[in-house]
C-alpha cells in the first residue's frame, strides 16, 4: 500500500495524485487533502488520516498534567519576581 510516486506540478500549482493511488485511499473529486510542510519535506494527507497522526503523537501523553505543571513554574516564577 505505501509507495513513491513521481509527480509533476502543473498551472496553478496543481498536482495529479495517481490513479491507482486515488484508488486505494478512497479518494474522490472534492476530498479535502491537508498539505504539511516540515522540516523533513511536505505530507500531503486526507483529514482523517491528519487527525490519526495527531493521535498517535499524542498516544500516551498527559497534557492536562504537563500544562498544569506549566502553569505552577509560571506562577512560582511570577511569585518570586
Amino acid at each position: 500500500m505505501s509507495g513513491t510516486h513521481t509527480v509533476l506540478m502543473g498551472d496553478r500549482g496543481r498536482i495529479v495524485v495517481p490513479s491507482e493511488v486515488r484508488r486505494r485511499a478512497g479518494l474522490a473529486e472534492g476530498t479535502p487533502m491537508v498539505l504539511v510542510e516540515s522540516e523533513d519535506g511536505l505530507v500531503l494527507l486526507t483529514r482523517g488520516q491528519l487527525k490519526e497522526r495527531v493521535r498517535r503523537n499524542l498516544a500516551g501523553l498527559d497534557l492536562v498534567t504537563e500544562l498544569l505543571s506549566g502553569r505552577r513554574h509560571s506562577a512560582a516564577r511570577e511569585d518570586a519576581a
